[in-house]
């Protein structure tokens, strides 16, 4: 009888034991994105959803908010998470640069990379990492990874042939960084929200718009305007992010976050690759339907990312911004970006 007792004393201990063990916990995350559900990025939001879901067994669960359905406002995720209000944001760096300009260096750095994992490679291998890192959890923040929609198409109603053309161009363009770069090379930007940009085209207030990429501004109807674009897009590529609130990112078991590490990797591929197709697609459509996709020269581009490199230069005012800007430049010279 004592024997029986104390296996079944043994069982009980390792059965508590299991249960307490950080490889048994349980956890749910709430995630808020800016992305429709029904957009490629909200899909591969998704996607990365189901991925770590499914990859933990269903240790993990996400619970996923589209279109900025808890916070309402695309640029209060990230404090929403800070605060515990949620637990990971999804949207990007870009929307935090009124907190740091070093934000800028993360979010949508014009004029440094044409291709995604040019990027990446900076986070991975070029020292991002640790200054990443250093900015984002000075704001109680944990920056997981990077996913890309691509590069970005400028969209005008007249020829965007080269440098030349973007003389006295009256643009919408996001705040920021942008127009800081393009009123230095001669062109006319104004600051105006997303949802202006149609009706700014229709009536005649801009000549064209950085919206978004070229598959994006198709959707948005842009080009039932615009009748030019430039194509490869060359002088924007946002980055989105996946950041975490920092405590919650440090309690997690490190097999789970071995896990979302996995399922956000597989993110930014997936969605660099399928931006990059739909892109092309919609260039394709485009053409036939009449739309002149301008890709600039070598020299052009030179040019522009020059003047985008000496506005960096003026934007770099806090530590950690200068860091960064000095850290992408040493690493464009190593992988040959610039001379």
């Amino acid at each position: 009888m004592k024997t029986k007792n104390l296996i079944r004393t043994a069982a009980l201990a390792v059965a508590l034991s299991l249960t307490a063990s950080p490889l048994a916990q349980e956890v749910t995350w709430r995630v808020e994105t800016h992305y429709p559900a029904e957009s490629i990025n909200g899909k591969n939001a998704t996607i990365f959803k189901q991925d770590v879901e499914r990859m933990s067994g269903g240790r993990m669960k996400i619970e996923l908010f589209h279109s900025s359905a808890i916070t309402g406002k695309d640029n209060q995720a990230f404090d929403a998470a800070a605060n515990g209000i949620i637990d990971a944001d999804m949207t990007g760096g870009n929307y935090q640069t009124g907190k740091d300009h070093a934000f800028q260096y993360v979010g949508d750095l014009l004029g440094a990379y044409s291709r995604p994992m040019q990027q990446v490679g900076w986070l991975k291998f070029g020292g991002g990492r640790k200054l990443v890192d250093e900015l984002y959890n000075s704001y109680g923040m944990h920056m997981v990874c990077w996913w890309f929609p691509g590069p970005e198409s400028l969209s005008s109603t007249k020829p965007l042939r080269g440098f030349d053309d973007i003389k006295g161009w009256k643009f919408r363009s996001p705040d920021g960084l942008e127009p800081k770069i393009f009123q230095e090379l001669g062109a006319s930007p104004v600051v105006m929200g997303f949802g202006e940009v149609l009706q700014g085209l229709q009536t005649g207030i801009i000549e064209g718009a950085d919206a978004s990429s070229l598959a994006n501004n198709v959707g948005l109807g842009i080009y039932d305007v615009a009748k030019h674009a430039t194509f490869p897009g060359f002088h924007s590529m946002p980055a989105d992010h996946f950041a975490v609130n920092k405590g919650k990112w440090d309690a997690l078991p490190d097999d789970l976050k071995a896990i979302v590490e996995s399922a956000c990797e597989s993110l930014t591929i997936r969605s660099t690759l399928e931006n990059l197709v739909a892109n092309y697609e919609a260039a394709e459509k485009l053409r036939k339907e009449g739309v002149t996709l301008h890709a600039w020269t070598a020299e052009d581009l030179k040019k522009y990312r020059a003047g985008a490199l000496k506005a960096w230069d003026e934007w770099a005012d806090t530590p950690i911004a200068k860091k960064m800007a000095a850290s992408h430049k040493a690493y464009m010279k190593k992988t040959g970006l610039v001379e």
